[in-house]
Formats: structure tokens, C-alpha cells, sequence
């Protein structure tokens, strides 16, 4: 583990001018004594500027907040002062070509928004063009929010009426694609079951690739509009049967489905893959704690920290502001932390999203959600535990009276669906399998039932 320290870990859970096209998510490969870390960074405009996150997927580190992303025409500079990391670049021909930094030391790395470009492994369900249905890029407005999102509607066949799946992604920017090291696991889906007979629409999240808005300020609540505009979308499409219409989320995408479906009976099912039933707070301690243990951290080190995490989940839960936490952090003596470290915490804990998911219990949606329920999760799963969730997700719909659900939970499978061995986010690129087809020929076989 020790040469995979070069990046710090903060928190183990995401017709325009030149610097315009810096917007969106670029991969990485970092090249350190032999060992090929891959990064992703995701660049986002707000309306103040640019913001900027990293994240170290091999190490299962996402949202690794940049405490200063500075764009100027060609180029671009990042700035990790609690890693001491920073890294300059400058765009040509759609590759940044630059050179990252961390404590004095200097590593060529290129980047770039094709993410095939850094791929090493093979990924052999990965549908390839001409396909044998149709696709439409589309575009669908979220009226609330004022703003577009783009995504891809696909269909059997050009004419006709089909049921349809809206595909919900997991936390952080994700496109329509929900791609990650290389794996497109919603082209993989979408390509499967649009072959069984359903419409499926995918999109990107706001902020991300075609979509308008700002995903730096969203919760989940605020994606959750964003389906209902999907599902308002769909409803206007003639090739789509509206009475047969749901929703498949994914990850944060699981804690979605129940909050719109609880609101609307036209959704006729939704499908929970990984879904957490976890509150928010308890989630991410556990997730954080069965990550580290696979990473080999210490058990003492373990211990303190699920320590001063509760702590500082139960102060946001308090609404404590975000000098409070800092005051509670630069007092941990058996945790001695650099001023740099703690800032970046706290501006991690302080986001919108986080305040918002760590306060979140799913039980709150579940519990009123009547439609068809079906609840999937790997055995093999870190990020969100299959026993502890299932067992949580089991017990609302018995309180919701709802006796329309299917639970199963499948060996070996990590939280991206892929036979693994340890479950671990470092084995999600070695791995070839995108999505389990025993998974997606359940899928295919219990949808067909539902939309009879």
C-alpha cells in the first residue's frame, strides 16, 4: 500500500471559449515505481468559477475535493494543498498534456475526456456500433430547476410502444453511460434489456457532458427532479407505453428510485441495485470502515477513525457550521492533522450533498413506496453492504405493506456487479466483467413479469 500513498486519501466514500472545454470528467494514469494508479478528475462551472474534484478509484477515494481549480485559455492548474499535490496542464488537440506534482516530486501525466484512451484491460460486454435497435439523442427539461439534460432514449425498434426504464446513476458526475475505469455499465444494461424489449433511457447527470446545471450545488433530492423529468419526458413519447414505465437506480441511484416513486403511483416498478437502506451517516461509517479493513489499515487507526467521523456526522446533524467542525478536528490530538488536511475535510462534510445524504434515511421513502420492488446487491460489496441494507430495505417494505418485492443477494459480486474476489474498489479496473449476466438475465426475467 505504501507506493500507493503518493495521493492523499481525505475521505473514503465523486460555439464556447477555449476554457470552456476544460468542463466535464478526464482520466488519468499516474506512473509511480511501477505501479499504474488511475485518477479521475472532474471539472465543473459554477457560477463563481471553476470547481474541481479527484478521484483515486483504486484506493476507493472519490470527491477528493481541489481547493483551487484555476482555468486559463489553454490551460489549467489544480491545486491539493492537504496532499501537497497540484498538477498543471495545458489542452492540446483534446488531450491535456501535463505534469503532476506531490511533495517536490514531479510525474509526466497526461489526460483525457476519452476513456478508452488509458484503457489497459479488455472489456468484452461493451456493445459496439451498428446496434440492432434504435437510438435517439434526446434532450428533456427539468422545469424547476430551469435547466436541460441530455441523454440517450433507446428503443427495440424505430416503431412501436414499449414499456421503458429510466436508469438512475450513483453518487458523483456520472454520464449517461455511468462510466467508470473503463466499464460503461449502463450502455451495458441499456444494450441488454432494450434487446429484451424495453425502452431505456439514460442521461447525463446536470453538469455533466450534454446536461445544463450545476451539479457542485445538488442533493439528492435535487436529482430525484431530475428523474421525475425523465419520467414526465417519457410519458410525452409515443413508442412508450406510459402505465409501464420505472425506474433502475444504482448506488445513490437506489436511494432515488424510492423517493420518486413514493410520490408518483404511475411508476410501475423500480429496481434497487445496491441501493442503500443505511441513514446516510451510518452508510458511510460502515463503508468507510470495511474499505480500510480490505486496504489493510490497522485496527487502532480504524477505530479512531470511525470515532471522530461519528462525531462529525452527529454535528451535521446538529447543523453545526463549518467552523465547529474544524474546531473539533484541530483539537484531535491522538489525530494530528495539518491545517491543509482539515480544510479539506471540512469543505467535503460542508457540501450540500453530503450535509443532505448523511441525514437521509432511505426507511423515509421505502416505507411509502407500494409499487413492484425489486432489491439486488453483491455479496462482495464494501460500499454498500449487502446484509446490513437488505436487511434495513426488507423491513421498510413490511412496514409499507408492500408485498410486490423480490430480494436477492448474489456471491462474489462487488458493488459494481462484477465477480470479484475481495470486493475491494482497486479490483473494479483489473476485472474484465463489466455487469454479471446472471444478474442481467434476473433483471430481464423479472421486469418482463412486472410489464405483462
Amino acid at each position: 500500500m505504501k507506493k500507493l500513498a503518493i495521493i492523499c486519501i481525505v475521505l473514503m466514500h465523486s460555439q464556447f471559449t477555449i476554457s470552456q472545454n476544460f468542463v466535464g470528467q478526464w482520466y488519468g494514469t499516474l506512473k509511480v515505481q511501477g505501479v499504474e494508479l488511475p485518477l479521475i478528475i472532474h471539472v465543473l462551472k459554477t457560477e463563481s468559477g471553476y470547481k474541481s474534484s479527484m478521484d483515486s478509484p483504486a484506493q476507493g477515494a472519490k470527491d477528493i475535493p481541489v481547493t483551487q481549480t484555476t482555468v486559463s485559455n489553454s490551460t489549467i492548474k489544480l491545486e491539493i494543498p492537504a496532499g501537497k499535490i497540484s498538477y498543471s496542464g495545458e489542452l492540446k488537440n483534446e488531450v491535456i498534456e501535463g505534469v503532476f506534482t506531490q511533495n517536490g516530486q514531479t510525474f509526466p501525466m497526461n489526460l483525457t475526456q476519452n476513456q478508452s484512451a488509458n484503457k489497459t484491460f479488455k472489456r468484452p460486454q461493451e456493445p459496439k456500433e451498428p446496434f440492432s435497435y434504435y437510438t435517439e439523442d434526446i434532450k428533456f427539461e427539468n422545469k424547476s430547476a430551469k435547466i436541460f439534460l441530455a441523454g440517450t432514449l433507446t428503443l427495440p425498434k424505430k416503431e412501436g410502444v414499449y414499456p421503458a426504464v429510466i436508469l438512475i446513476s450513483g453518487s458523483g458526475p456520472q454520464n449517461r453511460n455511468e462510466e467508470i475505469l473503463g466499464h460503461k455499465p449502463f450502455l451495458v444494461l441499456a444494450d441488454y434489456l432494450t434487446k429484451k424489449g424495453f425502452a431505456v433511457l439514460r442521461y447525463d447527470d446536470r453538469g455533466v457532458g450534454k446536461s445544463e446545471g450545476d451539479f457542485s450545488k445538488a442533493t439528492s433530492a435535487d436529482f430525484a427532479t431530475d428523474v421525475e423529468s425523465a419520467f414526465a419526458f417519457l410519458k410525452t413519447r409515443k413508442e412508450i407505453n406510459a402505465k409501464k414505465i420505472g425506474l433502475l437506480g444504482h448506488s445513490e441511484g437506489g436511494l432515488i428510485a424510492p423517493m420518486v416513486a413514493s410520490k408518483n403511483k404511475d411508476i410501475l416498478f423500480i429496481v434497487l441495485l445496491a441501493g442503500p437502506g443505511l441513514k446516510g451517516d451510518k452508510l458511510l461509517l460502515l463503508q468507510k470502515e470495511k474499505i480500510e479493513r480490505a486496504m489493510g489499515t490497522p485496527k487502532p487507526e480504524i477505530l479512531q477513525g470511525q470515532k471522530v467521523f461519528s462525531e462529525l456526522y452527529k454535528m451535521i446533524a446538529e447543523k453545526k457550521e463549518a467552523t465547529q467542525l474544524k474546531n473539533y478536528l484541530t483539537n484531535q490530538k491522538d489525530l494530528p492533522l495539518k491545517e491543509g488536511d482539515i480544510n479539506a475535510v471540512v469543505n467535503q462534510l460542508n457540501s450540500n450533498w453530503m450535509r443532505y445524504y448523511i441525514n437521509y434515511d432511505p426507511v423515509t421513502a421505502l416505507s411509502k413506496t407500494k409499487c413492484a420492488l425489486l432489491a439486488v446487491n453483491g455479496e462482495n460489496d464494501l460500499q454498500v453492504p449487502f446484509e446490513e441494507n437488505l436487511d434495513v430495505i426488507k423491513k421498510a417494505t413490511l412496514k409499507a405493506k408492500n408485498t410486490n418485492t423480490t430480494f436477492k443477494s448474489y456471491p462474489k459480486l462487488n458493488h459494481m456487479f462484477q465477480n470479484s474476489v475481495s470486493g475491494s474498489p482497486s479490483e473494479y479496473q483489473t476485472i474484465e466483467e463489466t455487469f454479471s449476466p446472471m444478474v442481467l438475465k434476473d433483471l430481464s426475467d423479472w421486469l418482463e413479469l412486472k410489464v405483462k
